[in-house]
C-alpha cells in the first residue's frame, strides 16, 4: 500500500470515526461520509468492499490506536501500576466528558448497534475488550508483585468488574450528560485496587 493509498483511506477512516462518534454507526450513511471525506464512490469501494468491511476496518484502526494510547498511562513506565491504573481511568473520565467527541470511546458508543449489526464487527469490539481487560490484569498483578497494590485474590475478576463498571457508567454518563457515574467509578475502583 502506497502512502497515497494509507492517506486516503486513513482519512476516509478519520473521517468516519468524527461522524460515528457524533451519530453511530447506523447514523451514518454512505453519501454522507463520501461527502464529509470529499471521496468519490468509487474510492470508497477500492479501499472497503462493503459498508460492513468499512466498519470493520473503523473499529480495528480504533483499537489500534487505543493499543498505542495506553502508553501514556497502563503502560507509562514512570508510575507505579497503581498510579498507572488510576491515570487510566482518569483519561477515560477527562475523555468521556470531553468536548471532543472523537475522544470518546467507541466500545461504549457502538458496542448494542454492532451486537445486532455484524459478527465481525462484534468480535473486532470483543477482541479489543479482552485486549483491555487482559492489560487492566496483567497491570493489578505487577502491582500486587511491586507492592504499590494490596494482595487482591481474583485480579483477573477484579479488573473485569472494574471496567464492566466504566463502560456502564460512560453509558448513564452519556444519557444524563453528567458526569457523577464516571466520578462515582473512579471513587470505587480506587477502593478495589487499595493501596498496599
Amino acid at each position: 500500500m502506497d502512502n497515497q493509498t494509507k492517506d486516503t483511506r486513513s482519512h476516509i477512516l478519520s473521517v468516519g470515526r468524527s461522524l460515528t462518534a457524533r451519530q453511530g454507526y447506523s447514523g451514518v450513511g454512505l453519501n454522507e461520509l463520501l461527502k464529509a471525506a470529499d471521496v468519490p464512490k468509487g474510492s470508497f469501494y477500492h479501499y472497503f468492499a462493503s459498508k460492513e468491511a468499512y466498519g470493520c476496518a473503523l473499529l480495528g484502526d480504533f483499537v489500534a490506536q487505543y493499543r498505542v494510547s495506553l502508553g501514556e498511562t497502563l503502560f507509562d513506565p514512570k508510575m507505579d501500576a497503581r498510579a498507572r491504573l488510576m491515570s487510566y481511568f482518569e483519561s477515560w473520565l477527562r475523555k468521556q466528558t470531553g468536548p471532543n467527541l472523537q475522544d470518546r470511546c467507541l466500545v461504549v458508543k457502538l458496542s448494542a448497534e454492532v451486537a445486532d449489526l455484524s459478527a465481525d464487527m462484534s468480535k473486532i469490539l470483543q477482541h479489543g475488550v479482552a485486549e483491555i481487560i487482559a492489560s487492566l490484569t496483567k497491570t493489578i498483578e505487577e502491582g500486587i508483585a511491586e507492592g504499590s497494590i494490596a494482595p487482591i485474590q481474583d485480579p483477573n475478576g477484579v479488573a473485569q468488574s472494574i471496567y464492566y463498571q466504566w463502560l456502564g457508567a460512560s453509558l448513564i454518563a452519556g444519557l444524563t450528560q453528567d458526569s457523577t457515574p464516571l466520578k462515582t467509578a473512579l471513587k470505587s475502583t480506587a477502593s478495589a485496587i487499595p493501596p498496599a
